[in-house]
């Protein structure tokens, strides 16, 4: 509704119908998105852009719109859209929203306008007639949105008086408007965005002028002030028409004291224009302004009820549940950036292609860290199914799970992280790993089963990042060990005793041609080993890997652990991967183990990148070990790597199927041989014992 005012009797006073703000979806997902990653702690005042239309049907709200582009300029506008500049204060507390200096807000921006109205800077950018104020406040946590609009309007020292209000067909004639139509459509193609302009009438030509030509536009007292009317009203012009009437009489007050007004207003219906609708204002007299004090300001927006106070929109119900669920799920990650990571790139981190080979206790639990590090990409691979005895521990199971034989672990598991969190890309593998010391079987059939099983594994491991190797065997781990390797994979470990875990990241052989660290003397003692330098799960063994489960009871061939140690070592070994990810050499970072005497600056920003983490939950403790690869390993030595190379899957057969294979080529054997020959192992000089 227009504006009221008080009047004194007999007096025709000039009514305004006030912006309605209206803001979309958009610039609430774009405010909250730059909360988070730009503005962050900070309260400064952040320049936005708003627009508003003089094409609206009549009896419509006269709007000022604010879309998700609002933060950046627009290089051009439509015919009909107007822009509006503005200031965005969004504070860090509801508290602070409700108990900032409203007055001190808008007579802040309106000291702008007058300014520039004093100037002559508003005849160059006559938009900022039509500056606007918005505080804010952002609860995403609730996705509720706390805001006030002030549209500030400078008042003169009366109100503004005229003599009538009327249709712009009462005034001119056709052929007059015909001839302002074009002359209106050549101003707004050569001054494009500016809705404000001086109109000059000579017989039947009408013609469109810019501020600065008020010399032409001026006949003799007479001037016709021109603007894009947003306002749909039969009677009242809309809000900009306030400053751009205080500007005329600051800048011409002296030179012409009263002003004819045309409000256009331009819409198209049923494919015909139509600008009938236009309003003509007589007589409305202007007043010297003083050139120094600034005007009364009024002009903050009344809410649904009418009442001066603040709008509050809650998105959590209209937004895509999947949209509100992702930015959810990084909202903690990004408030770390505030004050205490800076500089975390989590792009790094949610661009990690994860590959979990095992889907049971370890693997349930790392991939719930995952989500909460927001890693987008999981792939569960395992060969199992889910037993009664699986739900209590591992994470991602129900009993729904259990009935009927069981479901796939792999497929289950992919399908409750999918559940959890709509938006990860998670895929379920169902495969069964080859592993020495397990014999394949001379049947072509079993052979050609074995060698579809691991080409589908080289392919799982090519399209990854980083391998997880969290399998119940210690076989199970040789191949995806030697594959990692082979094709310059991240490759992370976690294993599990009674009370005791071990976590650690293998040596990354980077691709050929990649400028490694020196690795130091042969056989020098060092906590700073090169991340390509470093030993992986097989390094400590003088004993190829085999099977494992043969001979054994019940207890010997599963994993008996305490029920908290899988939550432990699987936390452990995501947040040692992050720690590489987020290391400048990531995969080449070098071991690192912060004793009291060592004051070692850690270079990735989650702080520690060790080489393994040895941890006892009887005695709370951590050890920080770190070893060098042994050239003699039987999963990633030289000569392994290089005989999988020239032989391929014939390699893996003889693996698979020799018990000692694996010790022959890597020189075990000899080792072995020597060491029983001499009866005793003969320790170097420079080896502490």
């Amino acid at each position: 509704m227009a504006e009221k005012v008080g009047v004194s009797a007999g007096e025709s006073i000039l009514q305004f119908l006030p912006f309605v703000s209206r803001l979309e979806t958009g610039f609430w997902h774009e405010l909250g998105q730059r909360k988070l990653e730009k503005y962050k702690l900070s309260e400064e005042q952040q320049q936005i852009f708003g627009s508003y239309f003089n094409s609206a049907q009549p009896g419509l709200p006269s709007h000022l719109s604010l879309e998700y582009c609002a933060f950046e300029e627009k290089g051009s506008y439509p015919s009909n859209a107007f822009p509006s500049p503005g200031c965005l204060l969004n504070t860090n507390t509801i508290d602070s929203f409700k108990t900032l200096d409203k007055k001190s807000l808008i007579d802040n921006t309106a000291a702008k306008i007058w300014e520039a109205i004093k100037s002559g800077a508003v005849l160059d950018n006559p938009s900022v007639l039509t500056s606007f104020f918005l505080l804010t406040f952002s609860d995403l946590k609730k996705f509720n949105f706390y805001y006030w609009f002030a549209f500030p309007a400078l008042q003169p020292a009366e109100p503004f008086t005229c003599d009538s209000v009327c249709g712009v067909g009462d005034v001119w004639s056709k052929k007059q408007l015909t001839n302002l139509e074009v002359s209106y459509d050549k101003f707004r193609s050569d001054h494009p965005g500016v809705g404000f302009f001086l109109v000059k009438v000579e017989g039947d030509d009408i013609t469109v002028f810019s501020l600065r030509e008020f010399d032409k536009a001026v006949n003799g007292d007479k001037l016709i002030l021109g603007f894009s009317d947003p306002s749909t009203l039969e009677s009242n012009p809309g809000w900009p028409l306030r400053n751009y009437l205080i500007m005329a009489a600051a800048q011409w007050g002296d030179k012409v004291g009263m002003v004819d007004v045309l409000c256009y207003r331009d819409y198209t219906r049923e494919g015909r224009r139509v600008n009938s609708h236009s309003l003509y204002v007589k007589g409305i007299k202007l007043t010297k302004m003083s050139s120094t004090d600034l005007p009364k300001v009024m002009g903050w927006e009344r809410n649904d009820k009418n009442k001066l106070a603040p709008k509050m929109v809650n998105l959590s119900s209209s937004m895509d549940p999947v949209r509100l669920s992702e930015s959810s799920v990084d909202l903690n990650l990004k408030l770390m950036r505030w004050r205490l990571l800076p500089s975390l790139d989590l792009a790094k981190i949610s661009g990690t292609r994860c590959l979990l080979l095992g889907s049971g206790t370890l693997g349930c639990n790392v991939a719930r860290c995952l989500l909460g590090w927001g890693v987008r990409k999981i792939t569960m691979v395992d060969n199992g199914t889910v037993s009664y005895s699986n739900p209590v521990r591992q994470s991602l199971f129900t009993f729904e799970d259990c009935v009927g034989g069981g479901r796939k672990k792999a497929l289950a598991a992919a399908e409750s992280l999918r559940l959890i969190f709509p938006g990860v890309n998670a895929e379920g593998v169902e495969l069964s790993i080859p592993m020495p010391g397990h014999h394949t079987g001379t049947e072509q059939k079993a052979i050609d089963k074995v060698r579809k099983d691991v080409e589908q594994l080289q392919a799982l491991i090519q399209d990854h990042d980083v391998v997880f190797l969290l399998m119940d065997t210690r076989e199970s781990r040789w191949l995806p060990t030697l594959l990692a390797c082979h094709y310059s994979k991240i490759c992370v470990n976690a294993a599990l005793g009674f009370d005791t875990y071990m976590v650690m990241r293998h040596g990354f052989r980077p691709p050929p041609g990649t400028v490694t660290p020196d690795p130091g003397p042969s056989g020098q003692l060092s906590a700073k080993i090169p991340g390509n330098d470093l030993g992986c799960y097989f390094c400590s063994d003088v004993v190829a890997p085999t099977d494992s489960t043969r001979d054994r009871t019940l207890d010997q061939m599963c994993t008996v652990s305490r029920p908290g140690l899988s939550m432990i070592a699987a936390a452990l070994v995501v947040e040692l991967l992050m720690g590489v990810v987020q290391h400048p050499d990531q995969g080449l970072a070098h071991s690192e183990n912060l004793t009291d005497e060592d004051d070692t600056d850690c270079e990735s920003v989650l702080g520690l990148v060790p080489h393994q983490i040895r941890g006892f939950l009887s005695r709370f403790h951590h050890v920080l070990p770190a070893s060098r690869r042994f050239d003699m390993c039987t999963a990633c030595s030289d000569k392994v790597i290089e005989t999988y190379q020239a032989e391929g899957f014939a390699f893996l057969l003889k693996a698979f199927n020799c018990p000692n294979y694996l010790e022959d080529l890597t020189g075990l054997s000899q080792l072995y041989a020597q060491t029983y020959d001499d009866q005793v192992w003969e320790l170097s000089e420079d080896e502490e014992v």
